[in-house]
């Protein structure tokens, strides 16, 4: 190890037993710091273990959940950022906490969730085994820009990558980089078979409309959702994609699906969430682990972090989901809409810094869909913002509840009795939570907000 790579560990090293000490989380700062000194702070660890990283703008730290568990449940000692933390600065101080004086890092997998614009600059210094590639969309415009700058970063680095590529057969924007390396064999599609719900139209916002290698129209035989769906070129042929793994017979009321001729059952009933599920499929099997794992994880195992997260609530259901960008919140609505009788609302929209200060995606959130919704309450630092949106769908004005204060929006929530549904974006979600859970806590020991 080099004097500079040594400092670096040691110097890291430090960080994190002051920051715990002082009981800070290290989730982030150190590696912050680190790459503020040393761009190729990476390479001063010692990572001898193959390492899986799930990347894409919807879905990441659900299938990296998903995956931990399955790795784990197959008795494999494994590393993993279940909370976030993607970047290339949160890599970096996961490392940080799991290493050794020497950089050296001790494990059987890392199961890395990574922010698709860092993929390259992070695997550039670490050797990845296989990428999980889920979807693209249009995400945080003021941080990524267009989706398009995000396929091309990913895309130069596939070009020189040979190691598994888990791909999505049904975005567009994700199976041309199948194309990327054509020296590459190592490339696995999964597929969704055509379920109940799919459209023959565009039922909310998409990317994928024009084939990206001859700017032909593409045409569509369904849409599962946004541009999602089984697609082709008219011209060249993108798209007439043979997939490795392709998911049948998906039934939202048991809910389960069949791969391989065999049907697990699931926890949850969204089609995005079979989408993860396949994904997650594809990329236990190229590790050949035992379908009693698979079966149990797929039924039982929950990620209960605001990803499709379950409460009971004085007498209420709730369902909390994640969503920073149009397809997240059509998606939460959409499973909201199948859902049978009446139900309300809360949607929590904040504008800090991690979740882009530019909040004009919420025009792209198709409301007007609504379906026995009797009242909505938003909140957050853009209350007023999402709350005229809403209204401007054509949404009821009088339903509408405006509470800035989180705990009070909470409250205004659980007020009425019944089926609930909360959509929060990046730095709201975990608030949100909080605020559910303080709300339910103070109802069971009856203690009055």
């Amino acid at each position: 190890m080099s004097l500079k790579n040594a400092f670096t560990i040691i110097f890291g090293k430090l960080m994190v037993k002051t920051l715990h000490l002082l009981g800070r989380d290290a989730g982030n700062f150190p590696g912050l710091v680190l790459w503020t000194i040393n761009k190729d702070c990476l390479k001063a660890f010692k990572v001898d273990c193959p390492i899986v990283a799930v990347t894409g703008t919807n879905g990441k730290t659900s299938v990296t959940n998903y995956l931990s568990h399955i790795f784990a449940s197959g008795g494999k000692k494994i590393i993993t950022n279940p909370e976030g933390n993607n970047l290339d600065t949160g890599i970096c101080s996961l490392l940080l906490n799991h290493c050794d004086m020497r950089g050296r890092v001790h494990a059987d997998y890392l199961v890395l969730e990574t922010d698709e614009s860092h993929v390259p600059v992070v695997y550039s210094k670490l050797n990845l085994q296989t990428l999980v590639l889920l979807n693209f969309f249009r995400d945080q415009l003021d941080r990524n820009g267009e989706v398009e700058t995000l396929i091309l970063k990913v895309k130069k680095f596939l070009e020189t990558f040979e190691g598994n590529v888990v791909l999505n057969a049904d975005d567009p924007n994700v199976a041309r980089l199948g194309l990327a390396n054509p020296n590459n064999k190592n490339i696995h599609y999964f597929s969704v078979d055509r379920y109940q719900g799919a459209t023959d139209k565009p039922y909310e916002v998409g990317e994928g409309k024009f084939c990206p290698f001859c700017d032909t129209e593409l045409v569509y035989d369904y849409y599962q959702y946004s541009h999602i769906g089984k697609f082709h070129c008219p011209k060249c042929g993108f798209g007439n994609i043979e997939p490795e793994v392709e998911i049948k017979n998906v039934d939202l009321t048991v809910p389960s699906f069949e791969a391989d001729g065999e049907t697990y059952k699931t926890a949850h009933n969204s089609i995005y969430y079979m989408y993860n599920m396949a994904a997650v499929y594809t990329a236990a099997k190229l590790y050949n682990f035992d379908k009693a794992i698979l079966h149990d994880t797929f039924e039982h195992f929950e990620v209960n972090n605001g990803r499709l997260e379950r409460f009971e609530v004085d007498g209420s259901s709730l369902l909390v989901n994640l969503a920073k960008n149009p397809v997240g919140a059509n998606m939460t609505l959409r499973v909201m809409n199948e859902q049978a009788g009446s139900k309300e609302l809360l949607f929590v929209l904040n504008d800090n810094l991690a979740d882009g200060h530019d909040v004009s995606w919420i025009w792209d959130i198709n409301f007007s869909v609504f379906n026995n919704v009797d009242r909505v309450v938003t909140s957050g630092t853009r209350a007023y913002d999402i709350a005229i949106r809403i209204k401007c769908s054509g949404y009821d004005p009088d339903k509408i509840f405006v509470y800035p204060d989180l705990e009070e929006a909470t409250a205004s929530l659980f007020s009425t009795k019944g089926d609930k549904f909360a959509i929060a974006n990046y730095t709201a979600i975990q608030p949100t939570r909080a605020a559910i859970k303080k709300y339910k806590s103070l109802k069971e020991n009856g203690e009055e907000k």
